[in-house]
């Protein structure tokens, strides 16, 4: 075979391959459409509840999908309200909403979006990576985006870029460029993972997990140090009590046939006393506390691909898994 004919032959199989990804891309557009525009696979509510409600992602099929949603916290198997917002991720307090949208393309992004109660947009920006994770302060002045980004290091493909902002539009920085002290570790630049961010309410305080190969840190952070200070290892995924005593976590599985799996764990920050809680499969979630003995935590479904549920537990190790909402995803807890 010439070279010329390769290059023929090496040209009509591009072009096939293109053709039948545009065609597959046109069949699932008209898909998504399709299912988009059938009725919701669970009841749906007219008007928004009153009193705390929880806010969270709809994944349920059919209208809404992909939308935020609000269900009563003393009713969360009853209807959901749909809003017209979708978001991969929602965090909200105190009037404040932050929503992070993935953006799919050659190179993919996260819009990084802040509103306000009644969903205006208040101010956006995009953020190199696919969304991960995001948290707003207690007073909703504050907020923390992570998203993953090809690089170093975090499950030896990606990495993490993590940000605390104003909600009024001033950015505080990257995470990883905060001074680290890590006693008895020198973790170089290239070499540490900053994400999880959980807000304290004094305005200063955070926490968040510094990672580094397959070792990861609780840090407690200074906003006006610009500081992180380890304070226990082998935590991920930290989530402050609303109390401000304890901290729901993810830990590693003991089973080292296991070595991907997360399970849920309780720090009490006072006597550093770590409790193992009562679920036994693989968490990929950033805890939500519901109350000072509960949290909530999404687990997928499995199929179809991007459906989860969120799941309540007792913090204190007792009780069992329960099935908090169906077809749902980011729980925020909202007391009004």
């Amino acid at each position: 075979m010439t070279t010329r004919t390769r290059s023929i032959v090496l040209l009509v199989v591009i072009l096939l391959a293109l053709g039948g990804a545009g065609g597959y891309g046109v069949w699932a557009y008209a898909r998504y459409q399709e299912q988009s525009r059938a009725p919701s696979e669970v009841p749906v509510a007219s008007a928004a509840p009153a009193g705390p409600v929880i806010f969270f992602r709809n994944t349920a099929s059919g209208q809404g999908q992909g939308m935020v949603a609000t269900v009563p916290a003393s009713s969360p198997h009853g209807s959901r309200t749909l809003t017209a917002q979708a978001c991969d991720r929602i965090d909200v307090a105190a009037g404040r909403r932050i929503c992070l949208h993935a953006q799919i393309g050659l190179v993919n992004s996260t819009d990084e979006e802040i509103l306000d109660a009644d969903w205006h947009l208040l101010r956006t920006r995009t953020l190199a990576g696919a969304p991960s994770r995001a948290r707003l302060s207690f007073d909703g002045t504050l907020a923390a985006s992570t998203v993953f980004v090809t690089g170093h290091a975090y499950s030896s493909s990606f990495s993490t870029a993590t940000e605390i902002s104003a909600t009024d539009g001033s950015s505080l920085g990257n995470l990883e460029n905060f001074a680290i002290d890590v006693p008895g570790t020198t973790l170089a630049p290239q070499e540490r993972n900053v994400w999880g961010v959980t807000f304290a309410k004094d305005g200063d305080t955070f926490y968040a997990t510094v990672g580094s190969s397959d070792r990861n840190w609780l840090v407690r952070g200074s906003i006006k140090q610009r500081t992180l200070t380890a304070i226990h290892s082998g935590v991920e995924c930290p989530s402050l009590s609303p109390d401000g005593t304890r901290i729901a976590f993810k830990i590693k599985s003991p089973d080292p046939n296991q070595p991907l799996v997360r399970l849920l764990a309780v720090l009490d920050l006072t006597t550093d006393r770590v409790t193992r809680l009562a679920e036994a499969r693989n968490v990929d979630d950033q805890a939500e506390w519901l109350d000072d003995s509960t949290i909530l935590y999404g687990l997928a479904r499995g199929a179809p691909i991007g459906d989860s549920d969120v799941w309540s537990l007792p913090a204190d190790g007792t009780g069992v898994p329960s099935l908090f909402i169906e077809h749902a995803w980011s729980p925020a807890v909202v007391i009004q």
